[in-house]
């Protein structure tokens, strides 16, 4: 858990736009070292571009009363951080984060960043797997920034199980593809390797259907990406409307 965050004091410091290129600069060398030594569970050289995380976070801030969210793989918090931004008095937040790395990037955010420490006593940070935690039935909403291409269709199959668990029945989750990379990864990749992105991409596309509310293609981001809208408990069965960011 996180511990209780102090308000950031009148006559505390605020960090310099100097100080806040800094920390996007180590939060690129820890992405791109996790990349290098975890691809399979990192899944990108960069964190997560603004206009990705603008599209990843549409549902947050919604409705009339206040959300409990969920952000599943949060990496060095680059989405987190509008996340914050668009979250109410009355909203909180759990982070499951399973990279020990990453988890330390976030703690020093909470210790360090003005926005993050003013909301750091409505949020929950927590190092293990998304599917081993016991908090069925109580988020509104679900943000994810695993790389689930990367993953086993088994691992792929218990995460959207875990989702569909942890979501209560009206919650959307909200995750992303980058766009034609899977297509492209199969031209190149073994038999087995083939398979392997076959299997995912056609768990995914049943999830998808029927289920989809929302869908947003993000052409700015490195590489451009398909952010995916779904209430995985209810049947909504309307065609998603598709929007272009």
């Amino acid at each position: 858990m996180l511990e209780r965050g102090r308000p950031l004091g009148a006559n505390e410091r605020v960090s310099t736009a100097g100080e806040r290129i800094a920390g996007t600069l180590s939060d690129y060398r820890a992405f791109l070292t996790e990349f290098v030594r975890n691809y399979h569970t990192t899944g990108a050289i960069v964190p997560s571009g603004r206009a990705l995380a603008t599209a990843l976070c549409r549902y947050v801030g919604q409705g009339r009363s206040g959300q409990r969210i969920l952000e599943a793989g949060p990496g060095t918090g680059a989405v987190t951080s509008k996340l914050i931004d668009r979250m109410r008095a009355d909203d909180e937040l759990w982070l499951v984060e399973s990279n020990a790395s990453f988890v330390g990037c976030l703690r020093d955010s909470f210790e360090q960043r003005p926005n993050f420490r003013a909301v750091a006593d409505r949020c929950r940070l927590v190092e293990g797997r998304l599917q081993d935690l016991d908090r069925a039935g109580q988020f509104d909403l679900i943000v994810s920034g695993l790389p689930l291409n990367n993953f086993s269709p088994e691992d792929v199959q218990r995460i959207l199980q875990a989702c569909s668990r942890l979501l209560r029945p009206t919650g959307v989750l909200s995750f992303y593809e980058y766009v034609f990379v899977r297509p492209a990864k199969m031209m190149v990749s073994t038999l087995e390797e083939r398979k392997r992105l076959k299997a995912v991409g056609e768990i995914l596309r049943d999830t998808l259907a029927g289920s989809e509310i929302d869908r947003e293609l993000v052409w700015p981001n490195v590489p451009p990406a398909c952010v995916h809208h779904v209430c995985l408990n209810e049947k909504w069965g309307q065609t998603p409307f598709l929007r272009f960011s």
